[in-house]
């Protein structure tokens, strides 16, 4: 574990020791009115540009200009084949083989595309485990895939909850359920990194305990991918979908990805919803042939992609290549363990961190509960320069990113809120 000192100067230590600090120029900071750059703690939340951006999606739109259709063969980057251009790095990024990634459509549409082949109620077999505060979205979703198979989801869904007085939900409980109601259960679908607690699922074990019951196993990743070491692959889920707005820096609603193990690569005959561009590529514009499902999950996709999206995701992929997701998985480490470290010295009595303390139980948010307060608190920290993500009633939501923040930054969000504290008190 590693040693924290409380002072400015040691953060500016930990930041000159940085082997990622380069990163940070990368990346356009947002500026306050006096011209100095807000604290920016909110990439769990929409991540920040990076320079590159605006020169990729620049290229797409020249080579629109003096291309037209033609740019889908003759452009610098061919629009037909782009999103095969992501693959690779993605795939990196969240641990799997490239058989098994896509990035396509928005993460609810791919949840909901992925529930058409792997909820498919039948007999008893018909309810869906997900976490009682899971992302509303998320809940949305499922409910609405019971209610389209003529089932009740007040029968059908089974929410996970916390013990009374805590916040997180415990392992052994989620095994129970598992174990208890299992022959029940079609699917166990949990968001990997509850967006709320911060509280980040074993997933290989959950996948074994449900697949070990029959029941099919996905995982919403958007608090994950790009801020933990997911291992898709290795976890042995089902599927996952994720969004890229997030720690991936894509911008604001851009495209998802979505993951099906490779098991599944080769089954023609596994339901879905099908679309020309999850067609065999070979005969794709043919035109007359009836469906032909590319192996892997590119048979999911539905529609050619949006290639302005897909060029944003793909500057901010080409950062994260260099970087190396064990890189910054360690700065991250580090960076929310000295987050925790300040947030305790405000005393145990004044604020609680309901994420779990347990690295390997958390991404890089800290969810901070103050004792006694209210958003106007949280509005207290924003006047101090902090871009920060409340969430109700009482959370405010920190994601130290290690892309782009600092060691300085998390330090100076400590004494806002420190600060903020005592004017609220």
């Amino acid at each position: 574990m590693a040693k924290y000192s409380t002072g400015l100067a040691f953060a500016k230590k930990m930041d000159k020791a940085d082997p990622l600090k380069g990163f940070r120029k990368r990346f356009h900071l947002p500026k306050q009115k006096n011209g100095k750059p807000y604290i920016y703690l909110c990439g769990n939340s929409l991540g920040l540009q990076p320079k590159d951006t605006a020169a990729a999606l620049q290229q797409e739109l020249v080579d629109w200009q003096n291309f037209g259709v033609e740019g889908h063969f003759h452009a610098k980057n061919p629009w037909m084949p782009y999103h095969e251009f992501l693959t690779k790095a993605m795939a990196k990024v969240v641990g799997a083989k490239p058989i098994e990634v896509v990035v396509m459509n928005t993460l609810t549409v791919n949840l909901h595309l992925m529930m058409v082949s792997f909820y498919r109620p039948k007999g008893k077999r018909k309810k869906i485990v997900i976490e009682a505060d899971a992302f509303p979205s998320d809940k949305y979703a499922v409910e609405s895939q019971i209610k389209h198979h003529g089932l009740d989801p007040k029968k059908c869904l089974i929410e996970l909850k916390a013990r009374e007085g805590e916040e997180c939900l415990r392992e052994e409980d989620i095994k129970k359920v598992i174990d208890e109601q299992g022959d029940n259960i079609a699917l166990i679908m949990l968001g990997n990194t509850n967006y709320y607690t911060g509280q980040f699922f074993d997933m290989k074990k959950i996948t074994e305990w449900g697949h070990a019951k029959g029941c099919m196993v996905g995982f919403d990743c958007a608090h994950g991918a790009g801020n933990v070491e997911l291992k898709l692959h290795d976890s042995g889920c089902d599927f996952a979908v994720w969004c890229t707005y997030k720690y991936l820096n894509s911008g604001p609603g851009s495209l998802g990805g979505a993951f099906i193990h490779e098991r599944h690569a080769h089954d023609k005959d596994l339901p879905r919803f099908a679309g020309w561009w999850g067609h065999n590529k070979k005969t794709r514009f043919k035109m007359r042939d009836g469906f032909d499902p590319i192996p892997g999950v590119e048979s999911w996709q539905l529609s050619n992609p949006p290639i302005l999206s897909m060029a944003a995701i793909w500057a901010s992929l080409k950062i994260y290549e260099e970087a190396g997701m064990k890189k910054l998985r360690k700065k991250a480490t580090l960076l929310t363990g000295y987050l925790e470290f300040l947030v305790n010295q405000l005393g145990e009595d004044t604020v609680k961190i309901i994420t779990p303390a347990d690295p390997k139980q958390r991404g890089c948010q800290l969810s901070i509960q103050v004792k006694n307060a209210d958003k106007k608190l949280f509005d207290l920290v924003t006047k101090e320069g902090v871009i920060a993500d409340w969430r109700e009633p009482d959370v405010i939501r920190i994601a130290p990113v290690p892309l782009y923040n600092s060691f300085e930054d998390v330090y100076r969000f400590s004494k806002s809120l420190e600060k903020a504290i005592k004017k609220f008190s």
